[in-house]
């Protein structure tokens, strides 16, 4: 498959639901993408997508390197470039904590990590339309279907940056009833969870 820079493929929305999931999933599985590109299954199509820029994995390795001293060597990790698996969707976090065994006791041929092992999903958002609503809106959605209890954005769009805090998912209603905005320049501290009270600051987010 010759991948665009960022290319979605839709479906009908007549198509039955379980139909629909079936043939995205099996769609997905057989997907033989080009080095550098990722594939997810949100909200009903599949989308491809580029690695991000040098300013998106700097921030995703300084937040990284302090998040893994942080947990130490205890029962959670954090792990970044595998799939998120949830009743045949698809997501591929830039960062996610999960106990450490979610991913050490994963088999060769398995495809990804199930969602009910991971604490926190964590994005750090890339310019253009289509990557803002990604993870502002459909990410933020699909992850609190999903019950994930934390999601963090870091968003150098966010007037002049800000992390937002997520928590509290109500998946019936596809929203976190939580939310905690705080500018670039302030630490925003983790509520709750294996990374509570880890400050993401300006270590982190300066330019």
């Amino acid at each position: 498959m010759t991948a665009l820079a960022h290319e979605v493929i839709p479906v009908a929305d007549d198509e039955p639901v379980a139909d629909l999931d079936t043939f995205l999933w099996e769609t997905w599985k057989a997907m033989d993408l080009p080095e550098g590109y990722r594939a997810e299954i949100i909200e009903g199509s599949i989308e491809v997508s580029p690695t991000g820029r040098v300013r998106h994995g700097v921030l995703i390795n300084r937040l990284r390197r302090r998040l893994e001293s942080h947990l130490g060597d205890g029962e959670h990790a954090v792990h970044h470039d595998l799939n998120l698996i949830h009743q045949g969707k698809v997501w591929v976090p830039d960062l996610f904590i999960a106990s450490a065994d979610a991913v050490e006791d994963l088999g060769p041929t398995e495809l990804g990590v199930a969602v009910a092992t991971v604490e926190a999903a964590i994005e750090v958002v890339s310019p253009g339309r289509r990557n803002l609503e990604r993870d502002r809106i459909r990410k933020r959605r699909e992850y609190a279907r999903a019950e994930i209890p934390l999601y963090i954005l870091i968003d150098d769009f966010d007037g002049d940056g800000a992390v937002v805090l997520l928590t509290q998912p109500n998946p019936d209603k596809a929203v976190y009833e939580e939310e905690h905005r705080v500018p670039y320049g302030t630490d925003a501290v983790i509520p709750s969870g294996p990374a509570k009270g880890f400050a993401i600051g300006a270590a982190i987010t300066a330019p």
